[in-house]
């Protein structure tokens, strides 16, 4: 791969998930068949059968759909790497993963083996849950306003920018009351529109502290390798390089706000021109689009689509 054309591997949050996802990879790839054992062997649970056959509102679950994107996506990495056999792959420059994707990042750059990514994943869920039912809150996107215009909105509101997605498609997060009021306020000051999430909690805000506090305890116990690609830090959209600040950052992203269009600006100023979403659905590209539309954007998420990932 030539400098000219450098690439970056993204990976899907919460919200990707839906029901039938990986199965087909499941069917036709021993090496995706693995990944889904483990990820049951691992959580005691079959994850594999929540993600192929649901129910949905099950899946839907913060506890649940965490592991389960997890899986599903280094599931369709691993199902790539086979199609690609001994040819060229488009090899990452960079990786990045929104919110819980982040994991994935870890487990495709060599930061944790998938075992103890998909198992941190789902403690990760249960604590965000937990959070959101210590201290109540939601969150809500807010369409077609400045990011400035919604941050002096979160300052009179008591909320804060949870993330920053794309150019005029921000998240906000806080206490229920508090959003309701946000939402409001946003749609009589021109937002094109202002919609509460359906969401266990005030994700990504202060009140997920109880989740900071919990799983900087797990994580502590756990070895993190420095990445063998720079993994590019949802809070500060910067590269990391060293295991210690991706422990930091995992914690820090909890209450902290998702910079996923500075990271991307971050990634085409470094020269990345090629981005390829790994894992269920097509969010992160849609949102990569509204972004900069001069960069190529590929999918790699069902059985047609593996090639993908092949130099051609």
């Amino acid at each position: 791969m030539t400098d000219s054309n450098r690439t970056a591997y993204v990976f899907p949050g919460q919200g990707s998930q839906k029901v039938g996802m990986g199965c087909d990879l499941y069917d036709n790839f021993e090496s995706a068949r693995a990944v889904f054992f483990e990820a049951d062997k691992t959580l005691g649970f079959p994850i594999s059968k929540l993600c192929f056959e649901g129910p949905e509102e099950e899946l839907r679950q913060t506890i649940n759909a965490q592991p389960a994107l997890v899986t599903v996506s280094y599931a369709c990495y691993r199902a790539a790497i086979s199609v690609a056999g001994d040819g060229k792959i488009l090899a990452p420059s960079f990786l990045a993963g929104h919110s819980l994707g982040e994991y994935t990042a870890l487990a495709v750059a060599g930061v944790l083996d998938f075992s103890t990514a998909v198992y941190l994943a789902r403690e990760r869920g249960r604590l965000m849950y937990e959070a959101g039912q210590k201290h109540p809150g939601s969150m809500a996107a807010v369409l077609g306003m400045e990011e400035s215009a919604v941050s002096a909105l979160c300052d009179e509101t008591g909320t804060c920018l949870a993330n920053v997605n794309c150019p005029g498609q921000l998240v906000i997060s806080g206490p229920e009351e508090n959003i309701e009021k946000a939402v409001a306020l946003a749609t009589s000051r021109g937002a094109i529109r202002a919609l509460s999430l359906q969401v266990s909690g005030a994700f990504h805000s202060p009140l997920m502290q109880p989740a900071v506090d919990s799983l900087s305890g797990i994580i502590s116990r756990l070895t993190f390798n420095n990445p063998s690609v720079p993994v590019v830090a949802n809070t500060t959209a910067l590269p990391l390089t060293q295991a210690d600040d991706i422990k930091d950052e995992l914690i820090n992203q909890l209450c902290h706000s998702v910079q996923w269009q500075r990271s991307i600006e971050y990634m085409v100023h470094s020269g990345v021109d090629t981005f390829v979403e790994i894992g269920a659905g097509k969010v992160l590209a849609g949102l990569i689009k509204r972004i900069n539309r001069n960069v190529k954007i590929l999918n790699i998420g069902e059985l047609s689509e593996l090639d993908n990932i092949v130099e051609k």
